[in-house]
């Protein structure tokens, strides 16, 4: 091939012919230093030279951002990169493969724990309950949006202080001020975001994305642990002597769906929002069984004793029955369509439809009845305390209350079948009830079914 000496008048002048697709003009002065013209008009230099036997084209840049003394000198390069064994593609291909690695870092390092935490609680979603999923998002929210029951606007989550900031600045010493912070205000929140916040980090720990932008001791350094509250654990429990004073005030809450829950909660020792989120598709009452949502084990199966049947069918008495016509007539003229809930304790002022707030009508039952503070979760904490006055096993409240098994027996040797639950279950619900002075005699499908038990 004929070589030239590149010069501006020739670099700019040359072209490709017509009916040719592209045209090569080679330099004299630098060896395998080439200007290709295309059909399009388009000129770029190249350099062509051998490697491995093959022949190789790289292509170095436009004639507009290169000089010719700048093209000499980069086609010089490559030809020594060649002439050391190396392919000019190969380099090329790791120059690209590190400069992008290097934009990854850096945007790596950008991630605000934020997006990160959003990015936790989506891969955890289907692992965990409705419950704990919610109890993430109240930790980490911003806060400022207006109640939707009652007047002003909601408070910031304890976490909500560490979302604006870059992972990389988690650090101990971060986490150590935060913790003192929010230990003032709120040191039940800060214990529970923190045991959050922890498991948190170990998660990102694990996942390439963000693995190594977190300080690797700002959960578990010193001056961390030495700034989690130390919260009590709470003890408020209903006692024997109390459980007349507890029924007769709560049998009076004209809200026969609050009146009814109350009463559920202590008598079936579930959490609060198991039993809230309670359908009619999960009551069973020909069998006497309860479907319950379990934050443990996914779901469990319980016995329906016999007076929280009787409870649970007045409800359903009164969710089957049609409002009166004048009700129905401002449904019709608002555009809505009657129907019966779905939800067992429903509340149609709830924008979910099921209760959502018991513990206003609870709280004045106690002060009616003289009552100390006994919280909802103080509820289920009564059931399985009172449950030993009937000496019932331990492991059956566990499995009553979805616990997990805290021994290696009832782990993997215990398989209580719900006629064995159910024996024990109605004779705690009767003893409450003998404590409590209500009589309460069982209806007639409850008597049989009980009797086919026992047969």
């Amino acid at each position: 091939m004929a070589k030239v000496n590149f010069t501006a008048v020739r670099v700019n002048g040359h072209s490709c012919p017509t009916g040719k697709s592209q045209a090569f003009l080679w330099d004299r002065g630098a060896s395998g230093l080439g200007l290709r013209a295309t059909a399009a008009g388009a000129r770029t230099y190249i350099w062509q030279g051998k490697v491995n036997g093959g022949t190789v084209r790289v292509s170095i840049g436009d004639p507009k951002d290169w000089g010719i003394d700048a093209a000499r000198d980069e086609a010089r390069r490559l030809k020594r990169l060649v002439d050391a064994g190396k392919d000019p593609r190969e380099e090329a291909a790791e120059q690209r493969a590190a400069a992008e690695q290097r934009r990854i870092e850096a945007r790596r390092k950008d991630v605000t724990v934020s997006e990160a935490w959003t990015e936790f609680l989506s891969a955890n979603k289907n692992k965990w309950s409705e419950r704990h999923h919610s109890d993430h998002e109240k930790l980490a929210h911003a806060g400022g949006e207006p109640k939707k029951r009652g007047k002003g606007v909601t408070v910031a989550g304890p976490l909500a202080a560490l979302m604006p900031l870059k992972l990389s600045h988690l650090t101990a010493d971060c986490v150590s001020e935060w913790l003192e912070a929010e230990a003032q205000a709120r040191p039940t929140n800060a214990e529970q975001s923190y045991r959050k916040l922890r498991a948190f980090i170990r998660w990102c720990d694990d996942k390439p994305t963000y693995a190594g932008l977190i300080a690797p001791n700002a959960y578990n350094a010193r001056a961390v642990r030495d700034a989690v509250p130390r919260t009590n654990a709470k003890d408020d429990c209903l006692q024997r002597e109390q459980l007349q004073a507890w029924f007769t005030a709560v049998l009076k809450i004209e809200n026969r769906v609050i009146c009814a829950y109350l009463q559920s909660l202590l008598l079936t020792g579930a959490r609060r929002e198991e039993l809230a989120a309670l359908r009619w598709d999960d009551v069973d009452f020909r069998w006497r069984s309860l479907s319950i949502a379990d934050k443990v084990q996914g779901s469990r199966v319980i016995p329906l004793t016999p007076y929280t049947a009787s409870l649970l069918r007045e409800l359903k008495q009164l969710n089957d029955t049609p409002p009166n016509v004048r009700a129905l007539a401002r449904m019709t003229a608002e555009g809505k369509e009657w129907k019966p809930s779905d939800w067992v304790f429903s509340s149609p002022r709830a924008a979910d439809g099921k209760l959502a707030e018991p513990r206003i009508a609870h709280n004045k039952a106690l002060a009616a009845a003289g009552l100390p503070h006994v919280s909802l979760h103080g509820l289920r904490r009564s059931f399985g305390t009172l449950s030993e006055w009937v000496e019932c096993p331990v492991g059956v409240v566990a499995q009553l209350q979805g616990h997990r098994p805290s021994a290696i027996a009832e782990k993997h040797y215990r398989r209580r079948p719900l006629d064995l639950l159910r024996v024990w279950h109605d004779r705690i619900e009767a003893w409450m009830l003998e404590q409590a002075g209500i009589e309460f005699a069982p209806s007639q499908d409850e008597r049989v079914l009980k009797a086919v038990t026992a047969a």
